[in-house]
């Protein structure tokens, strides 16, 4: 049975020749020139973006927001669904996924909204 050091017992090794020095260091300049100047362009963008705002990070609330509950529950990571879902009796809540509890939980604010109840 012919192991892996078989197959190149056969054969000669030929030696690696480097890459000219000028040839590395076009690489060099096209990859500054291709990825990092783009990049600090873009950081320096988003950055005055940033500065250029007043105010709050994120909006207030609108009335739609606070009306809708398909809005308030997409904003929700999912420890505060669980909690919700815990609060508003929602049997086998913590074995659901995200998408299927926050299809639980809309029937179940629908259904009690009509019932007079809120969020």
């Amino acid at each position: 049975m012919a192991g892996p050091d078989d197959d190149q017992e056969g054969r000669e090794l030929r030696p690696l020749h480097p890459l000219p020095r000028g040839l590395v260091e076009l690489y060099g300049l096209l990859a500054v020139l291709i990825v990092l100047i783009p990049e600090w362009m873009a950081g320096g963008a988003l950055a005055s973006f940033r500065d250029g705002r007043e105010g709050e990070e994120l909006p207030m609330p609108t009335g739609a927001w606070q009306r809708l509950p398909e809005l308030r529950l997409a904003t929700m990571g999912i420890a505060e669904l669980r909690r919700l879902a815990r609060s508003q009796r929602v049997a086998g809540y913590a074995g659901l996924s995200r998408d299927r509890l926050t299809a639980r939980l809309l029937k179940r604010l629908k259904r009690s909204r009509l019932q007079g109840k809120s969020l």
